[in-house]
């Protein structure tokens, strides 16, 4: 989903915003994606980690023992030299939520895993040249008509 270093820059920019938490990121992250994509915590919280070694984030204890998480100067100046980078990055997770409004394919996986499983099961074994021949037709055939749609 990000280029190298992308989505250290893209926590930076949400950090400018307002403190957060690293749960917070990842919904901040899901939600811009219309849930397409959410980075796993195994990813956003060593990168919250290593923001914080590298002293562009600070964190702060809050009442629930959670880590708040929130931009210094160096992060600030850091984002300010990558900003087009880390805006461009965020515009491609608002891409990403843009197009799944705009297209529910969910029918069509289902279809082709439907498809995936049946072709599994029927050609499981040692299927003869004439079933293969047949079903690579119908397979064939499937795609001129979607095609001419």
């Amino acid at each position: 989903m990000f280029e190298a270093g992308e989505l250290r820059l893209v926590i930076l920019l949400l950090l400018e915003g307002e403190p957060r938490h690293g749960y917070d990121v990842i919904r901040e992250i899901e939600t811009r994606t219309g849930g397409v994509y959410a980075p796993s915590p195994g990813i956003v919280y060593p990168t919250l980690t290593l923001l914080e070694e590298l002293g562009q984030v600070e964190a702060r204890v809050t009442e629930s023992a959670r880590k708040l998480y929130a931009i210094t100067e160096t992060g600030s100046s850091h984002l300010a030299e990558n900003r087009r980078e880390a805006e461009a990055a965020l515009a491609r997770l608002d891409e990403l939520r843009q197009k799944s409004e705009v297209v529910d394919a969910g029918p069509i996986h289902r279809a082709m895993n439907n498809l995936k499983a049946v072709l599994s099961q029927r050609l499981s074994g040692q299927p003869g040249k004439e079933l293969l021949f047949s079903v690579a037709d119908l397979i064939d055939e499937a795609a001129r008509k979607i095609e001419r749609l």
